[in-house]
């Protein structure tokens, strides 16, 4: 017997009915509300059974244990929930750092999935214009909340490489598995998708990376020194107050003006969408309490990840720009993989430019302000090395998007790169000889070599 509707009553009658009927808020939700890292992410869900919470007979009990069973145990991730508390009882007794460090990591991987859905529950209520601002400014949640606990340290080179590493894993790491596993999967069949997003994404990133070239080559340009240091700081906070202009004009375009372009990749998913599953209030009040836990987390893991680093003998860079990426978000980087293998290149596409293009618009550059406001000089240079491996993703990324068609080649390349940049990040630390000394050095995660 399908108590399906029961629960939808029961939580319609908590939080009052949506607006509009429930057929014209799946249309509106479908084409507005969620963004492609929503529909990536919900490959991941589970179907909850009502029948299992129905026969508690208090309503208010039945209703939070019905919440629970959405929130916490709606995801396939939810095997990693344990080590949160885990994470918390290990700082408490004050067991090994790097302990810390791994739990918080996984325990940060279940909670950027369901702050995915929480948005979008919140998005059913809310309409499609405030969804899709709402999508757009917590789809990289964890992102942003482990720079701005970074930023409270004065970690900055932490903050410059996990950003990094965000826009690096979903430019090569995320778009090449996909178009790799899309290949294979369909290797009999011709794979196409829409250009016109993936344009528009890559005029982004190619403004952001106009954004971080000029602070280095004025950098290199006038010396380094003092002076130049003062000018490369006031061009990156000028650049980033321009950068967060064309972010919200690209939200604009995508919202309002040119929705068409944006909706293609998520037609498909249109007779399997379904209505909210908890209320508009008990959405809030999780969200609320999942972001104070990714709070409390990413200050574990910018707190220890130096510890980390010196027990496994890896360098600060190759966490923050390979690892961090790669767990914090593994659920979209999932959901992505398995639609390139259903044939949906448009969703896998929407999901890694539109993320790597929300990271370098909008993260990056709020994260100079948040620190110019704090009072830290945190500029747009991340040195020659990050920049270059910046440049050439986007570059190899732009080529191999330009034609509208995918085989599995272009995955294979796109994976190899990236491949070959996380080889150079972990041997970045690696003893090295001071040529101008000959005495043994060590490349420190700053750059800075050190007798």
């Amino acid at each position: 017997m399908d108590l399906q509707p029961d629960e939808s009553t029961l939580n319609s009658m908590e939080n009052g009915e949506p607006k509009g009927s429930i057929m014209n808020k799946e249309l509106i939700m479908i084409s507005d509300g969620r963004s492609a890292q929503n529909v990536s992410s919900s490959i991941l869900r589970k179907k909850s059974d009502p029948a299992l919470v129905s026969k508690i007979r208090f309503k208010m009990l039945r209703q939070m244990l019905a919440n629970l069973q959405e929130v916490v145990l709606g995801t396939k991730l939810a095997v990693l929930f344990p080590a949160i508390p885990l994470a918390v009882v290990a700082d408490f007794y004050n067991f090994g750092r790097p302990w810390i460090f791994a739990l918080s990591l996984l325990g940060l991987a279940p909670l950027a999935e369901r702050v995915s859905f929480l948005t979008e529950q919140i998005a059913y209520f809310t309409g499609p214009t405030v969804g899709g601002l709402l999508n757009a400014t917590c789809g990289n949640a964890t992102e942003l909340i482990i720079a701005l606990f970074a930023l409270h340290q004065n970690k900055i080179h932490v903050v410059k490489y996990s950003l990094l590493g965000s826009i690096l894993s979903n430019l090569l790491l995320v778009l090449g598995t996909s178009l790799l596993c899309g290949g294979l999967a369909n290797i009999r069949k011709e794979q196409r998708y829409d250009r016109k997003q993936a344009d528009v994404n890559s005029l982004l990133l190619l403004l952001g990376l106009l954004c971080h070239l000029l602070p280095l080559m004025l950098k290199y340009a006038g010396g380094i020194g003092n002076s130049t240091a003062l000018y490369t700081l006031q061009l990156s906070r000028a650049s980033s107050i321009i950068m967060l202009i064309a972010y919200i004009t690209y939200i604009f375009f995508q919202l309002k003006t040119h929705r068409e372009l944006f909706d293609s990749q998520e037609e498909e998913e249109e007779e399997e969408e379904e209505t909210a599953v908890i209320g508009f209030w008990s959405a809030f009040a999780w969200l609320v309490g999942m972001t104070i836990i990714i709070a409390v987390l990413s200050e574990y893991v910018v707190g220890t990840i130096e510890a980390a680093s010196d027990s496994w003998g890896i360098s600060v860079s190759f966490i923050s720009i390979i690892l961090l990426p790669i767990v914090g978000n593994a659920a979209e980087h999932a959901g992505s993989i398995i639609f390139a293998f259903k044939n949906k290149l448009d969703i896998s596409l929407g999901v890694a430019l539109g993320s790597a293009t929300q990271i370098s618009m909008f993260v990056v550059p709020l994260s100079v302000i948040v620190a110019w406001i704090m009072g830290i000089r945190m500029d747009l240079d991340f040195s020659l090395l990050e920049t270059g491996c910046l440049a050439f993703s986007i570059i190899v990324t732009a080529f191999t998007l330009q034609d509208g068609t995918s085989h599995y080649m272009k995955g294979v390349v796109l994976f190899l790169c990236y491949l070959v940049i996380g080889a150079c990040f972990f041997v970045d630390s690696i003893p090295l000889i001071d040529e101008t000394t000959g005495n043994l050095g060590v490349k420190k995660s700053s750059g800075a070599l050190t007798a």
